[in-house]
């Protein structure tokens, strides 16, 4: 072939990070350009391979038959300036680039956080992303490498990997069990207040009142945010469905009912697998895996 038609090995690269991300703003924002710059290379790159590489999904770009044949090309590129990297640095096995992540809340900032930090710091070359979102996975290009989600999986096109289980639970604040006491049934329930997540802006149902079958509350404080409900929990606002690993142990909550009632839901890492060729991605899920390990008494508490 004329050296002149060879499509470049850096927009390939592009269309690799594009398979991998599938938003080109999100692609820009990771190799620090801009959408229309991601936008004209890709489209250089479909004249020079003389067809499209990539077709709109609903949410994102998806890869053409050639864009996959592409991809394949694109990854050995990046394989070889691996092998190349470390044949220099040959002191330094670090891994290098951004990894963009997406994870619910409360796991994300106890769990997913710790990982990350002594991953980076073992890998000073490495940076994260990390997008808090609790909702269910995406079924198409989400802008991020990996997402970390709760609740029962519907996935086509991404690999799935189980993480752990933990348990949804009802607390209450001490100081609100020294003023009111706690339930003596689950029909009780209907007599105080009631803390968990804001019911129309929830994507996993699992995680609302609705779906715990228990009686409406004679009031609610509905927070999208789990830091928050817990805190209200905390002040006394009521009785909340709240993550075991996030209040088990602590002086200030009372289990409420425990005996009665829980609910154990799993958590998932998922990616593309383009993505999980990555060495970073797959770096970042051990990272993960190893710190659910060292705390499964934490998990089952």
């Amino acid at each position: 072939m004329d050296s002149k038609r060879l499509p470049s090995p850096d927009d390939l690269l592009i269309l690799l990070t594009v398979a991998r991300l599938g938003r080109f703003n999100a692609v820009a924002e990771t190799l620090g350009t801009t959408h229309t710059t991601i936008s004209r290379r890709i489209l250089a790159l479909d004249q020079q391979l003389g067809g499209r590489t990539l077709e709109r999904a609903p949410h994102g770009w998806e890869l053409t038959e050639l864009g996959a044949q592409a991809v394949t090309a694109a990854e050995a590129i990046e394989a070889t300036l691996g092998a190349l990297s470390g044949a220099i640095r040959t002191d330094d096995d670090s891994l290098s680039g951004l990894v963009r992540i997406s994870t619910a809340d409360g796991f994300g900032a106890l769990f997913v956080t710790p990982a990350l930090v002594r991953l980076q710091q073992e890998n000073p070359r490495l940076n994260v992303e990390m997008l808090s979102a609790t909702r269910k996975v995406s079924q198409n290009r989400s802008g991020v490498d990996l997402e970390v989600v709760v609740g029962r999986l519907e996935v086509t096109n991404a690999q799935p990997i189980f993480l752990t289980n933990y348990f949804l639970r009802l607390y209450a604040g001490r100081h609100y069990v020294a003023d009111r006491g706690v339930p003596a049934t689950l029909g009780d329930v209907s007599e105080h207040g009631f803390v968990s997540y804001v019911e129309s802006a929830l994507q996993v149902t699992e995680l609302g009142h609705r779906s715990s079958q228990l009686p409406a509350p004679k009031t609610s404080f509905q927070a999208t945010s789990i830091f928050a409900q817990v805190e209200a929990v905390r002040r006394g606002a009521g009785i909340g469905l709240l993550p075991n690993f996030m209040v088990a142990g602590d002086p200030d909550f009372v289990p409420v009912l425990p005996e009665v009632f829980q609910r154990q839901l799993p958590i998932w890492a998922v990616a593309r697998p383009e993505s999980l060729r990555s060495a970073p991605v797959r770096a970042v899920i051990e990272a993960i895996t190893a710190e659910v390990g060292s705390r499964n008494a934490v998990l089952a508490a």
